[in-house]
């Protein structure tokens, strides 16, 4: 049996009182509905390196050099740079089994983009820095899923971080336990559809080097290229559009057996889903239906169906 995902996430945003004020960020869909799924991995980093709780509030402040350090709000002579640097650097190899990571937004520390940076006399700069510890974290696995907890109020930001997590999960499983050609290529024909609904151009490039598999000598080299493309493709949400041939793909399979009136019906559910009049959820339950009455080996294989665990329910809430 798999185990759950692992998802590293910021202290805070678990409920930790662990913010420089003494507080927390609690984040009520991780903590009460995905936790359920997976098992978070709290770390706040500010901790990690001995800052108290309370504690004088942190900024990112740029040289005239353009070297970005970690200093205090109160007084930018007071540097941490070092200390967290070493810590997130040391932290990574505690990551290796993780399938997605979840930050605090705007943090010195975890914020993953428009951070606000200062200059070096204090004033006020640009929204274009990146928390220490996440531009490590995302420097050292550049296909890991990594999102802020503001972004996951976005329901198609939260599918699509979630369905990542889980795709990412299946494949380390992979990896870890029955890591062969066989399998990679079973994998990736149980997500075709899902990366079509994706990008169209990606799905259509991957195909060639999936099938020089067996050019590649080394195994283990063709996987970590083969992650970094999967995991790419499926980074970009699934838009309307591309859902929309992809399931107008999956009705076709269903032609030969549907009376006029069903084909129109399942044509009209589809096509209000494209015009955002009905969520993702109601022309997949209808065609789950149909595939239930109308098995085909195929699409029973695909991943696209079920991407990750129902009862999260995320598609109902995507337009």
């Amino acid at each position: 049996m798999i185990k759950k995902p692992v998802i590293g996430i910021s202290g805070c945003l678990a409920g930790s009182a662990v913010r420089f004020d003494g507080g927390h960020k609690r984040a009520d869909f991780l903590m009460d509905k995905l936790v359920e799924w997976v098992t978070f991995r709290p770390v706040c980093p500010e901790m990690a390196i001995g800052l108290p709780v309370p504690r004088p509030a942190l900024r990112l402040v740029r040289s005239t050099q353009g070297n970005i350090r970690m200093c205090f709000s109160h007084d930018q002579n007071e540097d941490v740079t070092e200390r967290m640097t070493e810590f997130s650097r040391s932290y990574m190899d505690k990551l290796k089994d993780v399938s997605g990571f979840v930050v605090c937004a705007k943090s010195p520390s975890c914020g993953m983009e428009r951070v606000r940076v200062y200059d070096e006399n204090g004033n006020r700069g640009r929204k274009d820095g990146v928390g220490l510890f996440t531009s490590t974290l995302m420097e050292k696995f550049s296909w890991l899923p990594v999102e802020e907890d503001g972004r996951l109020h976005d329901p198609v930001l939260r599918e699509n971080f979630v369905e990542r997590v889980f795709a990412l999960h299946e494949l380390n499983h992979l990896y870890k336990e029955k890591l062969s050609r066989r399998e990679l290529l079973a994998f990736h024909s149980r997500y075709k559809l899902q990366l079509l609904a994706h990008s169209q151009a990606g799905y259509k490039d991957m195909g060639p080097f999936v099938a020089a598999i067996h050019e590649w000598a080394d195994l283990e080299s063709y996987f970590e290229v083969y992650r970094d493309k999967l995991m790419a493709i499926l980074r970009k949400p699934a838009s309307r559009k591309n859902h929309t041939n992809v399931m107008m793909h999956i009705q076709g399979y269903f032609s030969n057996y549907l009376s006029t009136r069903q084909r129109k019906e399942l044509s009209e559910v589809i096509l209000n889903y494209r015009s955002g009049t009905l969520p993702l959820l109601a022309p997949l339950t209808l065609l789950k239906h149909y595939l239930g009455e109308y098995p085909n080996d195929y699409l029973l294989t695909q991943n696209y169906f079920d991407p990750y665990p129902d009862e999260l329910a995320l598609r109902l809430m995507v337009n």
